[in-house]
């Protein structure tokens, strides 16, 4: 992937793709590669393309039929349920209310059960747009974990998490299922710390939101006092194959359910009644100064074309910044920076789009730019420095209000779709 421009510089110059053939891991291997260093492998996923030609054929492809039956299958993959939309609904490039209205015509009972992952995630979204990094605290229970064990980070004798590590490291992705096998072996089994598995997953999994942090609180018992126990049962009746292959199936440390950890109360607990945190939802106002925006300012969030404030400016530029500070913080897998340039180079072939290395505050800082509010509390920060000409609203699922963020069911009851 070719760039116009000098090379880039601390306060960074806007590029434009401008050779549709290049390859995107290339120019991340020559622009990012200090992201990265300490990752070996730079393959890109084995599985997942980004853009939203590779995001609109997997919806096309994707059919709710027997989801109710499928959805926790593991092994064989094409027993699988799992809609694997995750990477392209994370960066915007398919949107929830799209998915709820392809589903409509699928029998009642699958369209439900499917209808109410997506709402889960609605419901992770809105809370991290309440809580932010508060997320990170436990919701209700406290669990006892904190060592940093052998875990999963090291392969070992278990088919189960190594087949689960090898997905992992080649798709950057896993279904649901294996990612509570991975969260509890890692707690419940290891007594690790849950945050430094869950920044783990973050940094590789091509869907890696800190609204994850909710899947993982729920399956170590932190917002329910329930944990999810991982033992040989669930791979026996999920992916089978693994436990007849599985060098330790004579000797299996997860033939028993782990003993339930002793949870206390979270002192202090997080208030997510309804109400609570009145102003803490990282939306811009809807602003519109009249004045003629020069380009759409894009954000991780929302790369697709049905970005509202691409749609609203069909003729203007798109300009995206590789938030440097941000990206030297996170640290995240080769890949994923790879999936982003991916979306770029894709949608560089239906409109111009320019692309900077740098802070995004001081690479926009001056330009009237128009954006869509991403549903991440950092966006305020960075949203009331850019200062846009206009801002428009995210595209939620369900409207964005007061209700209780208590547990998913309160929410649900209480929002509407």
């Amino acid at each position: 992937m070719r760039l116009a421009g000098q090379a880039w510089n601390a306060k960074a110059v806007a590029y434009q793709f401008i050779d549709p053939e290049a390859s995107p891991e290339q120019w991340v291997r020559e622009h990012l590669e200090e992201l990265c260093a300490q990752f070996g492998n730079w393959r890109p996923s084995s599985r997942f393309r980004g853009g939203q030609t590779a995001a609109n054929e997997a919806l096309r492809s994707f059919s709710a039929a027997r989801y109710a039956a499928r959805r926790n299958n593991v092994l064989p993959v094409h027993q699988r349920g799992a809609s694997a939309l995750s990477p392209y609904v994370r960066h915007g490039l398919l949107q929830l209310p799209a998915i709820w209205d392809h589903v409509a015509d699928d029998l009642e009972y699958d369209r439900n059960k499917f209808r109410n992952e997506l709402l889960w995630q609605e419901y992770s979204r809105h809370l991290y747009a309440r809580i932010g990094t508060s997320l990170t605290h436990p919701l209700r229970m406290n669990p006892p974990f904190q060592g940093v064990p052998d875990g999963w980070h090291e392969r070992d004798d278990m088919s189960c998490i190594n087949f689960a590590l090898t997905e992992l490291e080649t798709d950057g992705w896993l279904p649901n299922q294996v990612r509570m096998w991975l969260a509890s072996h890692w707690t419940i089994r290891n007594e690790a710390d849950w945050r430094i598995g869950e920044r783990r997953m973050f940094r590789e999994l091509l869907d890696g939101s800190y609204a994850n942090r909710a899947g993982w609180q729920w399956t170590i018992g932190s917002a329910t006092g329930r944990p999810y126990g991982f033992s040989r049962w669930q791979v026996n009746k999920r992916a089978p194959e693994l436990c007849r292959q599985c060098p330790s199936q004579q000797n299996c440390p997860i033939e028993q359910w782990p003993e339930d950890p002793v949870l206390e109360p979270a002192s202090p607990q997080l208030s997510l009644r309804k109400g609570d945190h009145p102003h803490s939802e990282p939306l811009a106002p809807v602003v519109d100064t009249h004045q003629a925006p020069e380009a759409v300012w894009l954000t991780a969030e929302s790369l697709g074309d049905d970005d509202p404030a691409l749609r609203r400016h069909p003729n203007l530029p798109a300009w995206f910044v590789f938030d440097l500070p941000l990206l030297r913080k996170l640290q995240l897998h080769p890949r994923r920076l790879v999936f982003l340039a991916e979306c770029l180079h894709d949608l560089a072939r239906r409109r111009k789009v320019n692309v900077s290395i740098g802070d995004p505050t001081e690479v926009l800082h001056g330009v009237a730019v128009a954006v869509t509010a991403a549903p991440v509390p950092g966006f305020r920060d960075r949203v009331t420095q850019v200062n846009p000409v206009a801002t428009y609203p995210w595209p939620w699922l369900v409207p964005i209000s007061d209700a209780p963020l208590s547990s998913f069911s309160a929410w649900r009851k209480r929002s509407r779709t």
